[in-house]
């Protein structure tokens, strides 16, 4: 299968990896390679690909959400909407929203120690946050996650790539599990984005809601189930302005011009978003795919970023993958950003959709604009 992707990265590696003298050791092969390509980044393959690599693998999975439930027609109430708009053209029906007093570091704890519970482990090595709602602008938050969790001392900071910031987390921790750097890592997606949304946005306001999911890795084979291998990542800074919160960061300060009320809110071009989304995800599910030498007829779920149902769909007939197979969860609980995939992958494990050996796909696309995908044989874990 040839990677649908505008870089020739991928298939030129994979091309060059497989005519490697049989009998030459790691030190060998990463020289040729080198001498072959010249960057560092082509040699991420090469670490999960040979036979004696370690990997990153998944061993445990934890979820949080807020109480305090919203349904459409709460919404209705204050908005110019009504259930069945936002219904059929979004899918979702609830979202979860933060009480009072509750950062996204709360949201964080709780489904990191969920994570942590299910791993059958009380320490972690370092913690990676993905979030677009941090509790301040400074400081990161992930250190108040760590002490909140008794893992002060232990590195901790944020990854910020909106929807897209978990797979971009997980990529970052399972290079430093890979390198040797940490065994076990805790990985989380939290958002409290009630928090940043215009209360008389009908937009944006229906939308999204707040909670939080995590994983736990931890270092072992790369032929074990649950071993994270290529996550394929990438950007577009001319797209920042279609996802964004304009205010508030060194590039509204620094201009001394006076903030428009609006621009405090996250605002979106939905109508700019959906085809970028859809191609990009698909782009580089092709690419995870390739990787993992998978057919997509032999992808069992497809765990995209949940924002709206048509993409979801979209995304669907375009990879070749029946709708059956797709996790869908923004039904109940919105668009959690950064939490959207590790909460549908937590709810998809409690209604055995998934299930040990399973080959799932992922995939998001956020703000930036970022994009990724990965592809993983799903373990024998239980979700908390």
């Amino acid at each position: 299968m040839k990677p649908s992707t505008s870089r020739p990265r991928p298939s030129g590696l994979v091309c060059a990896y497989r005519k490697l003298p049989r009998g030459a050791g790691r030190e060998e092969q990463s020289s040729i390679l080198v001498a072959l390509f010249g960057k560092l980044g082509y040699m991420r393959t090469l670490e999960v690909s040979a036979a004696d690599a370690r990997s990153a693998v998944v061993c445990g999975l934890g979820a949080w959400l807020p109480p305090r439930i919203v349904t459409n027609d709460e919404l209705a109430t204050r908005l110019d909407t009504s259930d069945e708009w936002i219904r059929t053209r979004t899918g979702i029906q609830t979202r979860h929203i933060v009480s009072p007093g509750m950062p996204t570091s709360y949201l964080a704890a709780e489904a990191g120690a969920r994570a942590m519970e299910s791993a059958g482990v009380k320490d972690v090595d370092a913690l990676v946050l993905a979030t677009t709602t941090p509790d301040r602008p400074c400081p990161a938050s992930a250190p108040r996650v760590a002490h909140r969790l008794g893992l002060t001392g232990r590195p901790a900071f944020d990854v910020s790539a909106v929807c897209t910031g978990f797979l971009y987390a997980l990529s970052v921790a399972a290079g430093l599990i890979v390198s040797g750097a940490a065994e076990h890592i805790l990985v989380i997606g939290a958002e409290a984005f009630s928090t940043i949304i215009d209360p008389h946005d009908r937009t944006s306001g229906v939308l999204f809601g707040d909670g939080a999911g995590a994983v736990v890795l931890r270092a072992g084979d790369h032929q074990e189930p649950g071993a994270i291998g290529w996550v394929e990542l990438g950007s577009d800074g001319s797209l920042d302005d279609i996802i964004t919160v304009r205010a508030g960061g060194s590039e509204q300060r620094s201009a001394g011009a006076p903030q428009s009320p609006a621009d405090s809110y996250f605002s979106m071009r939905g109508q700019e978003v959906f085809p970028h989304a859809v191609r990009r995800m698909a782009e580089a599910a092709t690419t995870a795919l390739a990787h993992a030498r998978w057919r997509p007829d032999e992808v069992d779920r497809l765990v995209g970023h949940q924002a709206n149902l048509r993409i979801l769909h979209a995304l669907s007939e375009r990879m070749h993958i029946p709708r059956e197979r797709l996790v869908v969860h923004l039904d109940r609980v919105g668009n959690t950003a950064a939490a959207s995939i590790p909460l549908a992958l937590a709810h998809a494990q409690s209604t055995g959709e998934l299930f040990p050996g399973a080959r799932v796909l992922l995939a998001a696309f956020g703000g930036g604009a970022t994009w990724g995908a990965t592809a993983v044989t799903w373990p024998d874990i239980k979700a908390l």
